[in-house]
């Protein structure tokens, strides 16, 4: 976070999530299987920009929606495409999701 100078031309620094069901493998850059005790860990600084429908790639990637809080439902806010390795449905039957407080 304090390596971040000023902001980009184009997209944001987001910083703050914590993501519930799994982490966040920094070397990969892809989710990956949770730790045991860490039942929340927090994301790196995050850089996001719109791409629009028929550009993005979404081969090899999880759907992951953004909550407010833990509660589910009325705190969504909007979905991530995250990298995996591993299909869809394992991040879908395991319930990640990325949080903004947890």
């Amino acid at each position: 976070k304090e390596d971040m100078a000023g902001a980009p031309r184009e997209g944001a620094y987001v910083h703050g999530l914590f993501m519930e069901g799994a982490r966040w493998d920094i070397q990969s850059g892809m989710i990956a299987e949770a730790r045991l005790k860490e039942l929340a860990p927090s994301l790196p600084v995050l850089f996001i920009k719109a791409i629009p429908v028929d550009r993005q790639d979404i081969r090899n990637s999880y759907a992951c929606p953004v909550y407010k809080t833990k509660e589910r439902g009325p705190t969504y806010v909007w979905t991530f495409n995250l990298k995996t390795k591993e299909k869809p449905a394992r991040w879908v039957l395991g319930g990640v999701a990325l949080l903004l407080q947890a």
